[in-house]
């Protein structure tokens, strides 16, 4: 794509930085321009790599472009070996250009220039040269999450760095290298849960049968003093199809959704006064067949009205702290018509392992109209979807607000299960 000098300052897909002392040579390429006899090399002053030296480019250092007299820049772009493109401004008057974000680490990078003259004649320049390596550098590296396999609709992507990365410039040059791509197409973006954790959602839950695709273009790329970006394995992931259960806790009913279909309602328990059930979106962690849960593990005094200690069969857990929707048969007089629990939601043993057979991890489990807080975003599960889509922008470092900004975060406090 090509822009005008005389009405626009900034090329998109432009390019990076070379430090003096690299070595450059010419090459010619398949651009339109390399047939034609105009040398654009004799219109410009390239302030990158000496062409005569061996030595390989500092990525530290900048690269200008400038016109002589007799000429103008109409573009320039620089890939490397990778195909990442690296951005840089031109001049209005299409006098000079440079680039505004740092080559990466021990790359292959070609930079070609468009030129034109007086006359309007067009010419190109093209110039490849590597860059060196700095040791004794800290490597950051991304660990994607979950793990590669089928997840529901309300599965985030999480990236885990393995460094923590806290200067607002810094994170930007972090997030700008994580990529994620899903098939149908959707808006996300990326939300500072702390200085080494990230996760990535939809403004709407994922579609349903979607392919989803994450990885980190950090190779190479200088991050902050004395770190650069190392290597991370990428991630790919699928979806099933979108179930949802919504619980209504003064209503003791469960209604569950397949692709917006209802396929199923039955009665259910939540958490009594004192141990309400959260309200607010949650995502399914796992599946247990068989919890052993006692109430001497979150607090509870033995011996007291509240204690307990049973075995808990077709478990499906949705807070690290304890919260499961799982099988009660105890409480079954009690499902559809009273809270009992100690804040879980409890079924009928049927009712809960036809939920356990059914969901997978990353279905969504929301709870409405209980007299409990809301489930916060982050550190107790997957609370993500209880932010809206502004304040999740918000927390991205390429957002207008500080991506350091105080949010709510839950500790994963022990809660006592409905027993």
């Amino acid at each position: 794509m090509r822009h005008s000098p005389r009405t626009h300052t900034a090329i998109t897909c432009t390019v990076l930085v070379t430090a003096l002392g690299a070595g450059v040579t010419a090459c010619s390429g398949g651009h339109p321009l390399a047939s034609r006899p105009h040398d654009a090399g004799k219109l410009i002053s390239f302030n990158g790599p000496d062409t005569d030296s061996g030595a390989k480019a500092d990525p530290d250092r900048p690269l200008e472009i400038d016109a002589r007299p007799e000429g103008r820049i109409t573009d320039v772009t620089a890939t490397d070996a990778s195909g990442r493109y690296v951005a840089g401004e031109l001049s209005a008057d299409g006098r000079r250009w440079h680039s505004t974000s740092p080559l990466a680490a021990g790359a292959h990078y070609t930079i070609r220039v468009s030129t034109e003259d007086d006359d309007g004649e067009p010419g190109r320049k093209v110039y490849a040269f590597d860059t060196s390596t700095p040791t004794g550098k800290k490597r950051l590296s991304v660990t994607f999450g979950p793990k590669k396999g089928t997840y529901g609709v309300g599965q985030p992507v999480t990236a885990e760095l393995s460094a923590p990365v806290k200067d607002r410039a810094a994170r930007a040059v972090v997030e700008r290298a994580l990529r994620v791509r899903s098939t149908p197409a959707v808006q996300g973006a990326w939300h500072w849960v702390d200085d080494r954790t990230l996760h990535y959602r939809p403004r709407e839950y994922w579609p349903a049968n979607a392919t989803i695709e994450a990885h980190s273009d950090l190779k190479g790329v200088k991050v902050a003093d004395r770190l650069w970006g190392g290597e991370s394995e990428p991630l790919k992931l699928t979806t099933g199809d979108a179930l949802i259960a919504v619980t209504d806790a003064a209503a003791h009913r469960m209604t569950v959704y397949r692709d917006g279909e209802e396929i199923k309602q039955v009665p259910v328990t939540t958490g009594k006064p004192g141990f309400e059930t959260r309200n607010g979106v949650k995502v399914v962690l796992g599946k247990e067949y068989l919890v052993r849960m006692r109430s001497s593990t979150v607090g509870i005094a033995e011996g007291s009205s509240d204690s307990y200690d049973l075995p808990v069969y077709y478990a499906t857990r949705v807070t690290w702290s304890g919260e499961y929707v799982h099988a009660a048969p105890w409480s079954v007089g009690s499902q559809g018509y009273a809270n009992v629990s100690h804040g879980c939601t409890g079924l009928s043993t049927a009712d809960a392992k036809w939920f356990f057979d059914t969901v997978r991890e990353g279905d969504v489990v929301k709870v409405v109209n209980s007299d409990g807080d809301t489930m916060a975003p982050f550190g107790n599960g997957f609370g993500d979807w209880n932010l809206g889509w502004d304040k999740w922008r918000g927390g991205s470092a390429l957002a207008g607000a500080p991506a350091d900004a105080p949010r709510p975060v839950e500790q994963a406090r022990l809660r006592p299960e409905s027993v």
